[in-house]
């Protein structure tokens, strides 16, 4: 797309100074690196585009076409954005920026990036993105990954600022696994969802695995539930639960399957952590 020959790094450092220095002195930055008007004029147009989700990926695509890897990138991001929607993740929460420039060139997809409004001050509590190649430094095995880190101390500290932290914080548990059994993980994310609205723990099984290593993955991680979610159930608008410890497995709608799994919920948190012998 861009007719320059520099590095896409070094082009990427002076943009991620955007909010910093303004638009004008990034195009500065770029003109003394060699970078031509007609260059700088696509960079300026591209990072400076705000709207609705669905603006940006509109006004992205009259570039498709021109790069085979820009292409793809859009591909993914719309692949990302329409997934957050279906994890309950309202659209004023997220966004696309097309400034962020990780500070480490490993990554090879979409990165992210997590801020606090009200603290601004603290800068990204929680970011990454995909890397497909990292792995390579160390195996000859093609291991594509995708991750984040997160900022602990900054989060910690507005929460003992704010004096969120419970002197009492209950353990953490899954209360269901979900397993998906399409390739279309969409029925499988709003399960969890309508599970996570009323209270639960619910953890999503995303590899692509057989029946019988799902199921291992359930019992590794002690999960009391599983909730089954094949073409026949996705079909009836239902879900099969599983009771890891009966083995029992009934089908329910996922206001049936809400109410079983809050009250088993409910019984496994009155239950003592620690049983003293004698008592």
């Amino acid at each position: 797309m861009l007719e320059s020959s520099l590095p896409a790094q070094d082009m990427m450092r002076v943009i991620d100074k955007l909010d910093k220095i303004g638009i004008d002195k990034v195009a500065a930055e770029l003109s003394e690196m060699g970078v031509s008007e007609a260059d700088i004029d696509l960079i300026r147009g591209f990072i400076t585009r705000d709207g609705s989700i669905a603006e940006i990926l509109e006004g992205l695509e009259s570039y498709r076409g021109r790069n085979e890897l820009f292409d793809t990138g859009l591909d993914e991001l719309k692949t990302v954005t329409a997934y957050l929607g279906d994890f309950g993740v309202p659209e004023e929460n997220f966004g696309i920026d097309l400034t962020i420039a990780r500070g480490l060139d490993y990554y090879t997809g979409t990165v992210y990036e997590t801020t606090m409004l009200d603290h601004p001050e603290i800068g990204s509590v929680c970011s990454g993105g995909r890397y497909d190649n990292l792995a390579e430094y160390y195996t000859n095995k093609k291991l594509p990954g995708v991750g984040i880190s997160i900022g602990l101390t900054r989060l910690f500290y507005i929460l003992d600022e704010k004096k969120y932290i419970s002197e009492a914080a209950a353990p953490s548990s899954v209360d269901v696994l979900v397993l998906p059994m399409t390739d279309d993980l969409a029925p499988s994310v709003n399960f969890a969802r309508v599970m996570r609205e009323r209270g639960l723990k619910a953890q999503i099984y995303y590899e692509n695995k057989k029946f019988k290593g799902k199921m291992a993955y359930a019992d590794k991680i002690k999960a009391p539930y599983i909730a089954i979610l094949g073409e026949d159930e996705i079909a009836e608008g239902k879900v099969a639960l599983k009771n890891m410890r009966t083995g029992e497995q009934l089908t329910f709608t996922y206001e049936d399957a809400a109410e079983v799994l809050v009250m088993a919920a409910r019984e496994r948190s009155e239950r003592k952590i620690i049983e003293v012998q004698g008592e």
